[in-house]
């Protein structure tokens, strides 16, 4: 099992392999223009729809690519997952949440950013969806090619914002629902960075940062896994099921209140019969979120294949009933074949060319235990609960990656900290004892955040020699950097931040385009 597991991630990575990932991703698409193309001959029509359908498979496919790394990412980073793992469990969830839970209808103007009734032609309306959902999947693809993970529903907003501006001018947007979406890009990332850091500082006081973590984790981490349970059972009534069950929040709340509860037996059960067998460390403890972090990258999925997907198909649902009814449509009922393109371009996307940003995800950005996965996993579904209620708009790319940086700066924060405490103990030291300093910082260099306080205790013990203010200065900027790579960041936030305009600007000439074609 494991040697198969290794060499799938060595598949999914390698670059010789580019070309068939490709290639495949051709067939798929191939596969789309044959299957609706031999329903829909003789329907008027049917060469845009059959191009539409083609356009919506490469959304769904560029979707799978970028957004479903923030729900594997951390696990992968943390070890909980191998990387084939992980992407077969997102396949399937990814999959069977947009088939299961994905809806029958679909609201065709995401967002309600723009106005419909202000579109008089129904052909105008087509190039709009279509210009649209090729914009997005462009940038997406482009992201992609990147490394940055951005927002897929940012994406599609983007491409009917600008193609909405250009089909039906300036005052076709709604732009307080624009001012809206513009204030996730803060509140989204700050939430579940905020949020993630909260919960690995909590964990770290409680449990890691104890002498003896035993009875610390037997005491605490079978509550931690159940404010879990609660949250994603919340979470999966409000957000994952919706299209299925029909639940206001308390009713939601219950829910998820009676998986905590049966959550919190079990985990208090295994925990009490691993602590006889588990080291007296960290490593133990991180050992006890392996499950639970399997368990949240398969519902994140799951959610967010029943809701994400409507990214691909809404545009997509909507050029079929407009081709059908000739008008302007605002809300369209999804058949079978439109939900298998989304569905399936999701698990194409994802298996063929996700691995690069689930790396991104789990690794690059900062050093990832399975701890700090599971506070991030539960900050994502805690911010989308806490942001629905409130009524704020939120991204969950943006929730997840702020998560990521959360966790990462506390860590840093931490760090720097031990070594501004060092600063001071060292302070008083005579110069000549320099040479006693080396071995000393080797020592700190190597150090986790949790080392480092016994590194402390033994530097005042043996009276090391101080650090020189420069030395001070380039010691804090290494930890920086080793904790939170700023390269990411500022792509990331980049990305983010140009998302919008980027495919509106791609949407809005897109609409000339065809428009130009077709009349």
């Amino acid at each position: 099992m494991a040697r198969s597991s290794g060499f799938l991630d060595t598949l999914l990575t390698s670059p010789t392999t580019e070309r068939y990932r490709v290639g495949i991703s051709l067939l798929f698409l191939l596969g789309v223009w044959l299957t609706v193309g031999s329903f829909s001959q003789g329907m008027p029509n049917s060469m845009l729809l059959m191009a539409a359908a083609v356009i919506g498979g490469y959304m769904a496919i560029n979707i799978g690519a970028n957004d479903v790394a923030n729900n594997v990412g951390p696990a992968v980073g943390s070890g909980a997952l191998s990387l084939g793992a992980a992407v077969v469990i997102a396949a399937i969830f990814e999959a069977g949440g947009a088939i299961i839970a994905g809806g029958d209808v679909v609201s065709t103007i995401k967002g309600g950013i723009i106005d419909p009734s202000s579109l008089e032609d129904g052909r105008a309306f087509v190039w709009l969806m279509t210009a649209a959902l090729l914009a997005g999947a462009l940038w997406l693809n482009l992201a992609t090619w990147m490394g940055a993970p951005v927002s897929t529903t940012h994406s599609i907003v983007g491409g009917v914002l600008g193609a909405g501006i250009a089909a039906g001018g300036w005052s076709i947007a709604d732009w307080a629902v624009m001012g809206k979406i513009a204030a996730s890009w803060v509140i989204s990332p700050v939430l579940g960075g905020a949020l993630a850091a909260l919960f690995l500082y909590a964990i770290k006081k409680t449990v890691l940062y104890r002498k003896d973590v035993i009875p610390a984790a037997r005491t605490f981490v079978p509550w931690l896994v159940a404010i879990m349970a609660w949250a994603f059972g919340t979470y999966l009534m409000i957000k994952g099921v919706k299209k299925i069950v029909k639940v206001d929040f308390l009713e939601a709340t219950l829910i998820g209140l009676v998986a905590a509860v049966l959550v919190f037996f079990v985990m208090r059960t295994l925990v009490g019969r691993l602590s006889s067998t588990m080291e007296n460390s960290p490593a133990g403890v991180n050992a006890l979120f392996t499950w639970p972090l399997i368990f949240a990258a398969a519902l994140l999925s799951f959610a967010h294949g029943a809701n994400d997907v409507a990214n691909a198909i809404g545009p997509l649902a909507a050029i079929n009933d407009a081709l059908s009814a000739g008008t302007v449509i605002t809300s369209a009922s999804i058949p079978l074949w439109v939900m298998m393109v989304g569905a399936l371009g999701l698990a194409v996307g994802l298996m063929l060319f996700g691995p690069r940003l689930i790396k991104t995800v789990g690794s690059e950005i900062t050093e990832l235990d399975k701890t700090r996965a599971f506070c991030i996993a539960l900050s994502a579904a805690l911010t989308v609960i806490l942001a629905s209620q409130l009524g704020l708009p939120v991204s969950s790319t943006h929730i997840a990656i702020g998560g990521v940086f959360g966790v990462g700066f506390l860590r840093e924060y931490l760090k720097s900290n031990y070594a501004t405490q060092l600063h001071k103990i060292m302070e008083h030291h005579a110069p000549e004892e320099q040479e006693r300093l080396k071995p000393f910082l080797d020592d700190f260099r190597n150090a986790s955040v949790e080392e480092m306080e016994n590194l402390l205790k033994q530097a005042k013990k043996k009276k090391q020699v101080p650090l020189s203010k420069s030395e001070r200065k380039r010691l804090k900027k290494i930890y920086r950097e080793e904790m939170v790579k700023r390269s990411h960041l500022v792509r990331i936030a980049a990305a983010w931040i140009i998302t919008v305009p980027a495919s509106a600007i791609m949407a809005a000439i897109l609409f000339f385009t065809l428009r130009g074609l077709l009349i």
